[in-house]
């Protein structure tokens, strides 16, 4: 028995060795998949209208060449659309399988738990129902650009900036009033629902009384649309999700051990509390912007992580795939609104109709499983 057990480790190391390289092998092979889709469905977001304008022309078009009808279609519309569907779409998903990985949960993402309403809460409660929707984050976002369009009547520019600083006004909030010698999750979570009810009521109030054309574009902006997207709202989401996404990758692996526990993840040299601090700070800035530029996109930061973590499979960081996945589903879901129907419909309703099922699943999964929400 003792001259075998050598043979058994070795046999054992291989095999384990050999698992590592087919789990990496097959995370490339499908992030890779996933990149070449998004370009897929982008290109075909430039090509696909009204008027249908060939490769030729839309290549012309972004090298900046004049080409009758398709230099205003394609450089002024679709380009725009398509741009800010990928860049929400990826701030949304990183966003989301951020709170996912932090909690352990695929409940926990901004449309469960309100960040969108105010943003970042979720990834510290370990609990179902973490997620920024919950919590109030998206629904400051919400109320502040429903006051901002019916009330005061400012300019889209100057709603995005509204929604952006009421976002992080209102983690801010919610993370100071849960704090109390660290936070805990459940006193979070009640305190988030706590306002987002507060600010969902404001939002119900202010379209109650509004005029009928307030109330039209009101409604496009909750329903999250990318309808009317120009380059002007494209600008600062670019900016940042260049800035946000790194911070967030370079903390992927210490994500991942947090995941095992706070003292395990301290036992292996994770600043716990500034580790966490940094990631809800930095995903808060994504929601906060990409709900600017859009409007509370329903469930896409819901969806993405799942979603890749089933296509990846186990091991690893799921925060590019994830992105990857935010951004095709919103590409795909806005070409849906748009042509798959007798009507359009606004990106937020497809992907709404795609999320609310899945999330009844999960929730019935969990009860089924003894999980407590």
């Amino acid at each position: 028995m003792t001259a075998l057990a050598p043979e058994i480790h070795h046999l054992t190391g291989h095999d384990v060795a050999r698992a590592r390289r087919e789990r990496r092998r097959r995370r490339a092979l499908v992030t890779g998949v996933l990149g070449v889709l998004v370009v897929v469905v982008y290109a075909a977001s430039l090509m696909v209208g009204q008027t249908f304008y060939g490769p030729d022309e839309v290549w012309a078009v972004l090298r900046g060449e004049t080409v009758p009808g398709a230099s205003f279609t394609v450089g002024e519309l679709r380009l725009p659309r398509a741009s800010m569907a990928v860049l929400t779409g990826a701030a949304f998903g990183l966003a989301g399988v951020t709170f996912q990985t932090m909690l352990r949960n695929p409940l926990a993402s901004p449309d469960v738990i309100g960040i969108s309403s105010g943003a970042s809460a979720a990834t510290m409660l370990r609990n179902p129902l973490a997620s920024p929707d919950v919590i109030g984050i998206s629904s400051g976002a919400s109320a502040a650009a429903v006051v901002a369009l019916v009330v005061l009547e400012l300019s889209s520019t100057a709603t995005s900036v509204v929604a952006i600083l009421a976002a992080l006004a209102t983690a801010l909030m919610i993370y100071a009033l849960a704090f109390k010698d660290g936070v805990v999750g459940s006193r979070l979570i009640l305190i988030g629902i706590g306002v987002a009810a507060m600010l969902d009521s404001v939002v119900a109030y202010v379209i109650v009384r509004a005029a009928q054309w307030d109330l039209q574009v009101a409604m496009r902006w909750l329903t999250g649309s990318l309808n009317n997207a120009t380059w002007d709202q494209v600008a600062p989401l670019a900016i940042a999700v260049v800035v946000a996404a790194p911070v967030l990758l370079s903390q992927a692996r210490a994500l991942e051990l947090l995941q095992h526990g706070d003292d395990s993840a301290a036992s292996l040299g994770v600043p716990v509390e500034r580790t966490r601090l940094l990631c809800i700070c930095t995903a808060v800035v994504l929601i906060a912007f990409a709900t600017a530029a859009s409007g509370p996109i329903a469930f896409v930061a819901f969806l993405a992580g799942p979603i890749a973590a089933r296509v990846v499979g186990p091991g690893g960081s799921l925060m590019v795939p994830a992105a990857l996945v935010g951004a095709l589903l919103v590409l795909t879901a806005d070409l849906a609104g748009q042509f798959a129907f007798d009507a359009r419909y606004p990106v937020g309703v497809i992907t709404g109709v795609l999320g609310a099922p899945y999330l009844v699943y999960l929730l019935v999964r969990t009860h089924r499983s003894g999980g407590s929400l």
